[in-house]
């Protein structure tokens, strides 16, 4: 912990982020926001057609993440997979897709499928398979596995196994994470416009590229809007899904329960016949009908988006036959000549995600503490900190780069100040959940004995939770670094702008060679958070 503290100082003071930095950007921000107004919003028409191309993209990629993700968990998990080779490669699996960037698996899928939506589905459903995979295997070794066995001892066959104990034991766990990951998607697709896939990134990127700052930033509010309304109902219906949540009352989802309440006591109350001897399936009351309408409207909504997509079917299994030549093009890596200014730009990406998790930490501490139900004075003031952590969890990072951009200039300034507000969102909400979830008696104990709140939170309820925590911010330093690569492309530092420039310039030996360099580096830092994980346990 002491290293990252003192490489973390280090990068602030490099990167030369200080206050008198931020005074001299002062006036660049009231020219910005005067370039801004009156802000052009697209058509209604515009707006629907790239919001719901942009939500498809993000719905079948979900959807394939969540089926890949659960097939490879299955070869993970030490229960439904009893060689240790197999569970070995399909761990490595998980991690090597959580360290590549969406961004460059578009660049590959856009080689092999050409321009379109199809690249960025790929992108985004392979990269999920690092954090949805992990969660299920996780999952499923931590659920009771007395079901499976029972009928592995009755003679059941590994797919009965698996569909008549496993998957029904881990199905709402499963659905929440990938609700979860629709989340991250729908963020992570705005990235994606700037190397060609369709929707809103694509129109901001256009936007933004011509430096109309009116449209482009109106269509940041849209994404802004857009990402928040989202996390709204999917954490949602995560914490209804995982049994820690009740609709608010006189809510929507409140006045639902209550239709559908009645319309079981109604069946239930109805006269007794001789039909009762008789039945044999399920009475058709208002949980019944709930729960099927769910499953259509589901359904429905994604045959909708995969047609909404228009998917050249023709190209993309032509697609296939050129992988051998698109092979080609990406192997071997080389480093262009340019290995010292590749080196240098990795040396910067990881200054920022230093930077930013150090500076993010110190926000994100206090918002998280005051957020926390057993730690905040009452009840309002955590559910105000828990609405700011919702809004700015919904502010995508490029935007936020943009904006810093225009303001800052650009340079790992920008960068940095998008992913320290970034990671107050997330790092926030980790550290809350896990104040939250730590023994509310020992904190009990120590205020009968006469403790004040400070004395309390400090002796107890920090102590228990101190070790999540600097978890939590370890994890957040890999993420920052995979958001950094990212935010290169805007000209936020950092060797993404070399990704980009190489993939402009066709050289695509170039691009395999920085995505070596950023693997080595995410696989590094997960083998610090792995140790330190377990020093602390």
């Amino acid at each position: 912990m002491g290293a990252f503290l003192f490489f973390s100082i280090r990068a602030v003071i490099d990167l030369r982020i200080n206050i008198a930095t931020m005074v001299d950007s002062a006036d660049n921000a009231a020219n910005f926001i005067r370039r801004t107004v009156p802000l052009e919003f697209p058509s209604f028409a515009e707006l629907w057609e790239m919001t719901a191309l942009t939500l498809s993209i993000v719905t079948v990629a979900t959807l394939l993440a969540v089926i890949m993700s659960t097939v490879v968990a299955l070869l993970a998990a030490r229960p439904t997979s009893s060689s240790r080779a197999v569970r070995g490669t399909s761990r490595a699996f998980i991690v090597l897709m959580r360290a590549m960037p969406e961004l460059v698996l578009t660049i590959i899928f856009t080689r092999l499928f050409g321009l379109g939506t199809v690249a960025g589905v790929l992108a985004l459903a392979l990269h999920s398979i690092g954090m949805v995979g992990k969660m299920v295997a996780d999952a499923i070794e931590d659920a009771d596995d007395g079901p499976r066995r029972a009928l592995e001892a009755s003679g059941a066959g590994w797919l009965q196994q698996v569909f008549g104990a496993t998957l029904p034991g881990i199905f709402p766990a499963m659905i929440a994470h990938g609700l979860h990951r629709f989340d991250i998607n729908l963020r992570a697709s705005v990235v994606l416009g700037w190397v060609g896939v369709g929707g809103i990134g694509l129109e901001l990127s256009t936007a933004l590229s011509t430096m109309n700052y009116q449209r482009g930033m109106a269509l940041a509010i849209v994404v802004l809007a857009l990402c928040i309304v989202i996390e709204i109902i999917s954490g949602f219906l995560r914490m209804k899904l995982l049994g820690r949540s009740e609709p608010t009352k006189y809510g929507f989802f409140w006045l639902l329960r209550k239709l559908r309440g009645r319309w079981s006591t109604a069946r239930l109350d109805e006269a007794p016949s001789e039909r009762l001897g008789r039945r044999t399936v399920p009475p058709w009351n208002g949980e019944r009908i709930t729960r099927f309408s769910y499953m259509a409207l589901t359904v429905a909504l994604i045959l909708l988006a995969v047609l909404t997509l228009q998917i050249d079917w023709g190209r993309f299994f032509g697609g296939f036959l050129r992988i051998g030549n698109v092979a080609g093009q990406f192997l071997p890596p080389s480093s262009g000549g340019v290995m010292d200014v590749l080196l240098a730009e990795l040396l910067v990406t990881l200054n920022i995600a230093l930077a930013a998790t150090l500076l993010g930490a110190i926000l994100a501490l206090p918002v998280g503490f005051l957020a926390a139900r057993n730690v905040a004075p009452n009840k309002t003031v955590s559910q105000v900190f828990r609405v700011i952590i919702v809004v700015t969890r919904g502010i995508p990072e490029l935007i936020l780069a943009i904006v810093f951009i225009v303001i800052s200039g650009m340079g790992p300034v920008a960068g940095t100040l998008a992913l320290t507000i970034g990671a107050m969102g997330l790092l926030s909400k980790l550290v809350a959940d896990s104040i939250e979830d730590t023994d509310v008696r020992v904190q009990q104990a120590l205020a009968a004995s006469g403790a004040t709140r400070s004395q309390v939170f400090f002796g107890a309820t920090l102590r228990q939770a101190a070790p999540a925590v600097v978890g939590h911010v370890f994890y957040q330093l890999d993420v920052n670094f995979r958001s950094a690569t990212l935010l290169g492309i805007v000209g936020a530092g950092g060797i993404g702008f070399h990704l980009l420039n190489a993939t402009r310039v066709l050289e695509f030996e170039v691009v395999t060679m920085i995505l070596v360099m950023i693997i080595a580096v995410v696989l590094l830092l997960e083998a610090v958070a792995i140790m330190m994980r377990n020093i602390l346990r």
